[in-house]
């Protein structure tokens, strides 16, 4: 039997959201949400670097303890606000975040448009994309009340008009960018109904973050 993959993201939500990808595809996993809800997930996001460093730590080492050589960080803000590439090395673990992405994206466009929970997520992000192409242009947004509306279970077609989701992607597109890049793993839980509302291509992370960790 393989090893099961740690699920970690910032609330149980979204956790739940990176199970069900891994399960669609028949790997064993097992959960480890970080906080309880968006509020708290923020709020350790901006707290001092050695205390995040240290409650990932005892997280991925308790993920061993269980048997789990793989990581898959579904969530972008927590990717940004926490160093995963030293903790990869200090544990020995593979850890796989939508950040490792986003460089190949950059390279494929010259304008693009990204929305997260907050501005760790944008922060982390931003820097990613200008580190892999300098030359693209951005625009982007923090959507924390969105994130809010997902986790106490509105439907998809209400979040989208009651946000005006429409009309961002509408003004994304006119300002001449080529992609809206989902940059929050809660916000594919409404990119079907935006899909139908935009002509805009929309991109999600999580296929290409699996290729990365079955490499």
């Amino acid at each position: 039997m393989s090893h099961p993959i740690a699920v970690m993201a910032g609330t149980p939500v979204d956790t739940h959201m990176g199970v069900s990808i891994l399960k669609s595809r028949g790997l064993p996993c097992i959960p480890f949400p970080i906080s309880m809800n968006p509020q708290e997930q923020t709020l350790f996001q901006v707290s001092p670097a050695g205390d995040k460093r240290r409650h990932m730590l005892a997280l991925l080492r308790q993920s061993q303890s269980l048997g789990c050589q793989k990581v898959f960080v579904y969530c972008n803000s927590l990717s940004a606000a926490v160093d995963f590439p030293s903790l990869a090395q200090e544990t020995g673990q593979r850890i796989v975040t939508p950040l490792e992405v986003y460089g190949s994206l950059a390279r494929r466009y010259r304008k693009l448009a990204f929305i997260a929970a907050n501005a760790q997520g944008l922060s982390g992000i931003e820097r990613v994309l200008l580190g892999a192409n300098p030359q693209l242009s951005t625009l982007s947004a923090a959507l924390l009340p969105v994130v809010f509306a997902i986790e106490d279970g509105m439907e998809q077609e209400e979040l989208t008009e009651r946000f005006h989701l429409t009309e961002l992607a509408r003004w994304f597109s006119a300002c001449g960018m080529e992609a809206l890049l989902l940059g929050c793993t809660h916000f594919p839980y409404f990119k079907e109904a935006l899909s139908r509302r935009t002509e805009l291509p929309i991109i999600d992370p999580a296929a290409e973050m699996l290729d990365l960790l079955n490499a």
